[in-house]
């Protein structure tokens, strides 16, 4: 079953670092990573979410693909891939796969500017391994999927804390 875990941070660049660190540990078969979005509070206010995977580019490049599979069919390869790229780019910006885009601008509206935040979809997470690469890393859990106890046990090793496995408090 898949958990949500998301994490804010006090600066723009401690997320990214940090799903840098979830996909270190994905090919460590610790967790396995559905998605994985860094949102982003510029100074400026704005923000800007950075998705682990680019679907307009994707379909873009798909749509490329088949079109000019098409077009040279059809005696037009250089028509059928621009009308198979632009298909496939537009297909990819208007699906959303995932974490829902809306629910994480919606969240990033209450951060202060220049703070940032991952929001993370694993499934399968080995809790006890997670939580020994997190420890000290900071940050704050905002909102997960988790139980109680694994939520605050989250929380304890962001802290750096140690953490009793047995009764799930600090140490």
């Amino acid at each position: 079953m898949s958990k949500l875990i998301i994490v804010s941070y006090d600066n723009e660049y401690k997320a990214e670092e940090m799903r840098l660190k979830f996909l270190r540990m994905q090919k460590e078969y610790v967790v396995s990573i559905e998605d994985a979005v860094v949102v982003v509070k510029n100074r400026e206010g704005k923000v800007k979410l950075h998705q682990m995977i680019n679907l307009p580019v994707l379909g873009a490049s798909g749509g490329g693909f088949w079109g000019l599979l098409i077009g040279v069919l059809f005696l037009h390869p250089l028509l059928g891939l621009a009308v198979g790229a632009a298909a496939g780019a537009v297909s990819g910006a208007l699906s959303d796969v995932g974490i829902d885009d809306a629910f994480m601008k919606n969240l990033a509206a209450a951060f202060t500017p220049g703070s940032s935040a991952l929001c993370i979809l694993v499934s399968n997470p080995t809790m006890d391994k997670m939580l020994d690469e997190l420890r000290g890393s900071g940050g704050t859990v905002l909102q997960t999927s988790l139980s109680h106890e694994d939520e605050a046990r989250l929380q304890t090793a962001l802290d750096g804390s140690k953490v009793n496995p047995d009764q799930g408090q600090p140490s």
